[in-house]
């Protein structure tokens, strides 16, 4: 199924727009690929312009810094925490940008957008101490 980003014939206020001419081929949209955790599935798709983007239907591990030792380590993604994009993500085991996941070495926030980079890059949380 095709997504049309085009104009729709309405303005943000409602009002009514007098559309001048048909849909267009660079309108066309994808589908939202939502990345959950599992065995790694990846696809790459060639964008508008001849780039690509390495879009990532399930990933396994992540990349995470831990700004203390300034080092990145390889780790197995757990679970996921928290999601502010949509807390229903969480119960479905969707990761986007901005999420909090568990790994091996403790709770990270997701910096990359594994959708559009095929790839998990997160960083170490410090854990507030009561």
């Amino acid at each position: 199924m095709a997504v049309w980003h085009g104009e729709k014939g309405k303005k943000l206020t409602g009002g009514k727009i007098k559309i001048a001419r048909k849909k267009r081929k660079y309108e066309l949209g994808r589908l939202p690929v939502h990345t959950r955790i599992g065995k790694e599935k990846k696809k790459i798709v060639r964008t508008k312009g001849g780039e690509k983007k390495i879009k990532a239907f399930s990933v396994e591990f992540a990349n995470v810094l831990d700004p203390k030792t300034n080092t990145i380590k390889k780790v197995k993604i757990l679970d996921i925490i928290s999601n502010p994009a949509n807390p229903h993500f969480v119960r479905r085991g969707i990761i986007t940008k901005g999420c909090i996941i568990k790994t091996e070495i403790g709770n990270a926030r997701v910096t990359s957008r594994p959708s559009q980079h095929g790839i998990v890059n997160a960083l170490l949380i410090e854990e507030k101490l009561k």
